[in-house]
């Protein structure tokens, strides 16, 4: 009895450690997409070029070294090894259904849609839908083609001329749908417009993002999700604590490696000649994004060998509660940019200085911890968390506790 207790309370403290994870890549998702939420990429080198104050360069330089693809990553493995812990889980019952993750993925790309109408175009949730189909059918596949198929969609580095070749094959000119819109026409549109004229430049803002979401975000999110899924898929959250020690020296040795390239990326080889060729600008910048993602990496098993190894999980542990509730706080952030920065709240986009959105996202996740910790005193899930599941699983769950 005692170890089957004591089982337990392991299981539990693996789990809450997942929800620190997710609340943690919540919070550096937010810090980045702000910066974003202010100023788009229409306009964004230009209006950063008037924040020379040594706060801001050094804000800027932060987020460049810390934050900027680092999280994504973070986010995409722990979504695919959510499906895969999901789907072991239901295989072992025998109740393993396609169809059940068609309709989960279906509903989330129906979230997706909304977010992208109602708030902002920034969505990566259509991408996760979409790519978790797939991650569903790769989930029986041997590890070794798991492990080499997220190899491969990391390093392989001419994604933009592949789907360059493919949007001329098909005829899709992402450039057409914001040609005539300058940045003053957008900060107009943001800041003086209606609703529904801020909704028809979301529309059309995601469409010409077609080319960063597929041909940037999508091959990294992929090559996460089948980590992610390799790693639920053999049960590795199970003996975290096990696994981060026997990582430890490998984990190391190549985050060194990689954080000399990218400073040598940042402050040296972009100056360089050779840099200015083509072929070998593509190759120098797929090392860096490798580096930021195995940056991203790093920081998941830092916060997990400080979470069993040392005493500051108590200062570790407030994240769990975003984390529980990560789909309704992603999409909190979308609402408060909103507020924030467009006509229908302060009309504040393009006024805020690097350093004002680092704060305001630091000080928007604080409140979002007080805010899930209260909420999930009262309630099992998060309301999104709730909504989803009951499309998902087709019943209605009890979202209040009995206190």
């Amino acid at each position: 009895m005692e170890l089957n207790n004591q089982k337990t309370a392991i299981t539990t403290k693996r789990i809450e450690l997942l929800d620190v994870y997710r609340g943690f890549a919540i919070l550096g998702i937010f810090v980045v997409n702000i910066v974003i939420m202010n100023s788009t990429f229409l306009n964004q080198d230009e209006f950063a070029k008037q924040w020379t104050s040594s706060l801001d360069i050094a804000i800027q330089k932060i987020l460049q070294l810390f934050f900027y693809t680092k999280f994504f990553p973070i986010f995409s493995l722990l979504f695919g090894l959510g499906i895969s812990m999901q789907a072991v889980k239901l295989s072992e019952k025998g109740k393993l259904s396609k169809a059940f993750f068609f309709r989960r993925m279906f509903f989330l790309f129906l979230f997706g849609v909304l977010h992208i109408l109602i708030l902002w175009s920034g969505d990566v949730l259509n991408m996760y839908a979409l790519l978790g189909l797939l991650t569903v059918f790769l989930i029986t596949k041997s590890n070794r083609l798991i492990l080499g198929l997220s190899l491969f969609f990391l390093v392989f580095p001419f994604y933009d001329n592949v789907f360059e070749q493919l949007f001329g094959f098909i005829g899709y000119k992402p450039g057409i749908y914001l040609e005539g819109y300058t940045g003053e026409t957008v900060k107009e549109i943001i800041v003086n417009g209606s609703y529904f004229e801020g909704l028809k430049l979301r529309i059309l803002e995601y469409l010409s993002n077609f080319p960063m979401l597929f041909g940037f975000l999508a091959p990294i999110a992929l090559s996460m999700f089948l980590l992610g899924t390799y790693l639920g898929k053999n049960k590795i959250y199970e003996s975290l604590d096990i696994f981060i020690l026997k990582i430890k020296k490998p984990v190391i040795i190549i985050t060194i490696l990689s954080n000399l390239y990218r400073i040598l990326f940042l402050y040296v080889i972009v100056k360089l000649d050779v840099y200015k060729i083509d072929f070998a600008r593509q190759l120098f910048i797929k090392l860096m994004v490798i580096s930021d993602v195995i940056m991203g990496l790093f920081y998941l098993w830092i916060i997990g060998w400080l979470w069993y190894n040392t005493k500051l999980k108590s200062l570790l542990n407030p994240l769990q509660y975003v984390g529980k509730m990560a789909l309704t706080n992603y999409l909190m952030h979308s609402f408060i940019g909103l507020i924030l920065f467009s006509s229908i709240g302060f009309g504040l986009y393009e006024t805020m200085s690097p350093t004002q959105t680092f704060l305001t996202a630091i000080l928007v996740f604080m409140a979002q911890v007080i805010l899930s910790r209260i909420w999930l005193t009262y309630f099992h899930f998060g309301p999104l968390e709730w909504a989803w599941r009951c499309l998902t699983y087709k019943k209605l769950f009890k979202l209040k506790k009995n206190i």
